[in-house]
């Protein structure tokens, strides 16, 4: 325990320095402005802004920058959820139920002020639960050889496929896209090109930093260009801001709550910002004396889901930096950014990048506070920038994208992956079919690959060796546990929607 806060005392030195003071406030601005404006999200955002990692001066202020972008948007896909009933983030659609009910009601800003401080307060307890875990976590993990990092690939793969919540079948297939793109290039130990059909530029690999832009950005892009129905503000004026005594009496139990669930779920790998809020809002209702008035502007209905998406956004960083395996799109592109500045998240990084593990998290201390000063005060600012149309922002995106991927290398090819991700990207969405699976598994694939030849030669060639250690074979099991559980689990919900016919089949 106090070595745990003499590192993080360690780490508040770092993120208290002027350059990465600035890189938060950045952070925590954009992330806000994308939360806010619909359609564009932290995926994208980040995916886009990848190129520009290069030139921040160190790996610390660029993962701190990339890590407020990305909670900073929970905070802000609030507004547009009450406001609009347009979720600016995925993980603020359960908020849209209660919250656009209370605008509706002239009680906007109470419903804007308990989203702000329910994120602070969720946000912060994640960040004191993430540097007690952390190192736990790491500790353990630091015993892993190739045969352990193989049945982790494994585990990450199994639980990428199930993210989607579609049929388990899509989501291998996605699975198995993701590795065969992420083995093209030179093999790491032959030497020998794969896949590369003699063009010169894939003997490198495809560059994960433009096939994301495409996928995430450019491809949504092209989606929002269909999208002509325009929303409306429903007031135009917030009023008052502060809740009332007894906002604060029905919001702090759903707050706690909703921080526990998140910070827990947020923990999995595949649970996740929307899973916890989803089951937040799910206990609130049950507990509720009176579950009649969720969906009818309850302010726990508020409370729970954006304390619990928040929570969860923290808690996500856990699995990231502590055993290399992304939870979600977003951390998938966040582990990207890492691994372009070198630093290969897992179990060592503890040892090898003590600087940035613990400056990243007391960066997120400084960023809570910031985005609460960003939220309350400033909120009439963002409600203003709801009326930005979209053939104003979509330039701007584009050529920042196209830019982002043609300095990379100065080299056109990354512009063509790009322009390939944005038609895959564009074609996913409109299909949808979500392409996180895919880019996890792009990114997992080299470990996948790497520990698995590895423990095949520690183990003489026989397979056996991924079964015999005691670790590895928990984890493997697991994972098949997980996907069989996953495969009833589809099936028997397909069943109660119609989906599919279990007893024609049967019969």
């Amino acid at each position: 325990m106090f070595e745990a806060l003499q590192s993080v005392a360690h780490g508040f030195s770092l993120a208290m320095l002027p350059e990465n003071l600035m890189y938060a406030l950045i952070g925590s601005l954009l992330g806000t402005l994308v939360g806010v404006l619909p359609g564009l999200g932290p995926v994208t955002t980040i995916a886009v802004l990848l190129p520009i990692t290069y030139q921040v001066g160190s790996p610390l202020g660029a993962l701190i920058m990339l890590a407020a972008i990305y909670y900073g948007a929970m905070y802000g896909g609030s507004t547009t959820s009450i406001l609009l009933k347009v979720p600016g983030e995925a993980a603020s659609v359960i908020t849209c139920m209660d919250g656009y009910e209370m605008a509706k009601q002239g009680r906007a800003g109470p419903a804007l002020a308990i989203a702000a401080i329910g994120s602070f307060v969720a946000g912060t307890l994640a960040v004191v639960g993430l540097t007690l875990v952390g190192p736990v976590f790491a500790r353990y993990a630091v015993k892993f050889g190739p045969p352990e990092y193989f049945a982790l690939a494994v585990f990450g793969l199994v639980l990428a496929s199930t993210l989607s919540g579609g049929p388990p079948l899509r989501g291998l297939c996605m699975v198995f896209l993701g590795i065969l793109l992420g083995l093209v290039g030179l093999d790491t130990m032959t030497g020998d090109a794969r896949f590369s059909f003699g063009i010169l530029e894939l003997t490198n690999g495809i560059g994960i930093v433009p096939l994301m832009m495409g996928i995430f950005g450019l491809g949504e892009i092209l989606y929002n260009l269909e999208q002509r129905g325009e929303a409306s503000l429903v007031t135009k004026t917030i009023g008052r801001i502060m809740p009332t005594k007894q906002d604060w009496k029905d919001s702090v139990g759903p707050i706690g709550r909703g921080s526990v669930l998140g910070f827990l779920l947020g923990l999995l790998p595949g649970g996740g910002a929307i899973l916890g809020s989803l089951l937040s809002y799910t206990v609130e209702k049950t507990l509720s004396k009176k579950p009649e008035t969720f969906g009818k502007g309850n302010i726990a209905g508020v409370a729970g889901p954006e304390s619990a998406n928040n929570s969860a956004a923290s808690a996500a960083f856990i699995p990231l930096l502590t055993l290399g395996i992304p939870g979600n799109a977003v951390t998938a592109v966040l582990l990207a950014a890492l691994l372009i500045q070198n630093i290969e998240p897992g179990p060592l990084m503890l040892v090898q990048h003590a600087d940035v593990f613990w400056g990243v998290i007391a960066s997120m201390y400084v960023g809570n506070i910031m985005l609460l000063i960003l939220n309350l005060p400033l909120v009439g600012l963002w409600v203003q920038l709801l009326r930005v149309p979209n053939w104003a922002l979509t330039p701007i995106i584009l050529v920042v994208a196209v830019l982002g991927a043609y300095s990379l290398r100065n080299a056109w090819f990354d512009v063509g992956v790009l322009a390939a991700g944005g038609v895959i990207g564009y074609l996913f969405r409109k299909a949808q079919i979500d392409a996180g699976p895919m880019i996890m598994a792009f990114i997992l694939a080299d470990l996948l690959d790497t520990s698995l030849r590895q423990g095949l030669l520690m183990g003489d060639g026989n397979p056996a060796i991924f079964f015999s250690r005691p670790m590895s074979a928990v984890i493997l099991a697991i994972s098949m546990v997980v996907l069989v559980v996953q495969i009833f689990a589809w099936r028997r919900n397909a069943a109660m929607l119609g989906l599919v016919d279990t007893q024609k089949e049967a019969s």
